[in-house]
């Protein structure tokens, strides 16, 4: 395990979000979608269910895809934005299944919030750590999907969006293939 659970699991739950949008392909469409993502990636805490909260998240992904191609002090301005526009008070917490972790917004807050802080804290632990390299971009050239690499050998180069590994083997066995027989 390179960084907490919670940090891992929030690192995952925001490629999650940002690749509800990839290449103008919308996953994240109504409500019914925002619920669904909600309940698969268990964020906790009050939700009003209507078409403004859908909208502030959906308006969250192309401010966190920035993240994954931001430099280290851009990525820690835009994390420190996030903490300071949501008075973020950090407090360790024990809930449901979850055993002590960090929240820094209070129950209330809106999803959009709660979301956003929830991203800025894990990407704090990825600042510190020096492993911001760990999120890029999927290796596929017609994919824009993001990427957590949390191998130890850093080697994750495709999204786990649809097929990117699977084509990129085959293309590459393809290829071998040819030249074997050229």
């Amino acid at each position: 395990m390179l960084f907490a659970n919670d940090t891992e699991d929030t690192l995952q739950s925001i490629a999650g979000l940002v690749n509800t949008l990839i290449n103008d392909e919308d996953h994240l469409m109504t409500r019914a979608d925002l619920d669904e993502f909600v309940r698969r990636e268990e964020y906790t805490g009050s939700r009003t269910h209507d078409d403004v909260e859908l909208a502030a998240v959906r308006a969250l992904r192309p401010d966190l895809r920035k993240l994954w191609t931001a430099s280290e002090p851009e990525a820690v301005q835009i994390v420190n934005q996030v903490l300071a526009e949501a008075d973020a008070v950090p407090q360790l917490v024990k809930h449901d299944h979850w055993d002590w972790h960090l929240h820094a917004t209070r129950p209330e807050d809106p999803l959009q919030t709660r979301m956003a802080v929830e991203a800025a804290m894990a990407l704090v632990d990825v600042i510190r750590a020096k492993e911001l390299e760990r999120l890029r971009i999927c290796g596929s050239e017609d994919c824009e999907a993001v990427v957590v690499d949390l191998s130890r050998n850093r080697s994750k180069r495709y999204c786990d969006t649809g097929n990117c590994a699977n084509r990129a083997h085959v293309a590459a066995y393809r290829a071998r293939k040819a030249r074997k027989s050229a």
